[in-house]
């Protein structure tokens, strides 16, 4: 079995997908392609089976083309019979409000890194910067005072919610979180020393 995966090392949405397979035992079976997905300048190769243009993108054995993360994750779980999703309603319900809530804060860094990084600066807007910058901080906030939902069996809310806190270490270090938030850093460890979590992914030369 083979599948394959538009990749980016920097992408946090890609890292969850690969996490996923490194938790039900697939990241083996997984061709990385090189992916360079922009807003502006975008990767036909990427177009021609997903025409968003976005990572990740997955492709079955079967040829079928799967996004976006949260599609890929869970076809991952499904494949690897992995437990990543509760099947109880409430427990599904908290992981998926949960990844949900890590997609948020990531969607949130990522439009201000193309804000800052690719619109020209006589067309950027400080308000937004600002508004994104504030829906991180109140999410990492409510995190901060929730430690609890980190006692939970490890799930993709918390995968995914990983997945964010280390795209945040990666573009974000000013934001210093950890000291900002020092409930959810404490809370957040068992999380980030995970094998899954601490791995990194190249595409082979």
């Amino acid at each position: 079995m083979q599948i394959k995966l538009f990749f980016s090392p920097s992408s946090p949405y890609v890292r969850k997908c690969l996490v996923v397979a490194a938790e039900v035992g697939l990241v083996d079976l997984i061709e990385l392609l090189p992916g360079s997905p922009h807003p502006v300048t975008r990767d036909q190769s990427i177009v021609v089976i997903n025409p968003l243009g976005k990572i990740p993108t997955l492709i079955t054995e079967d040829g079928q083309s799967l996004y976006d993360s949260r599609v890929i994750c869970e076809y991952l779980n499904s494949l690897g019979q992995g437990n990543l999703i509760p099947t109880e309603n409430s427990l599904r319900w908290n992981a998926l409000t949960l990844q949900s809530l890590a997609d948020g804060i990531l969607d949130a860094a990522l439009l201000v890194r193309y804000e800052t990084n690719v619109r020209p600066n006589s067309l950027r807007w400080p308000d937004w910067i600002n508004g994104k910058l504030d829906a991180i901080h109140t999410s990492l906030k409510y995190l901060n005072q929730h430690p609890k939902v980190f006692e939970q069996n490890f799930h993709l809310g918390l995968l995914a919610i990983g997945c964010a806190l280390w795209y945040l270490d990666l573009r974000y270090p000013e934001l210093d979180w950890r000291k900002k938030y020092p409930e959810l850093a404490q809370a957040s460890v068992s999380v980030l020393n995970r094998p899954s979590m601490q791995r990194s992914w190249t595409i082979p030369a």
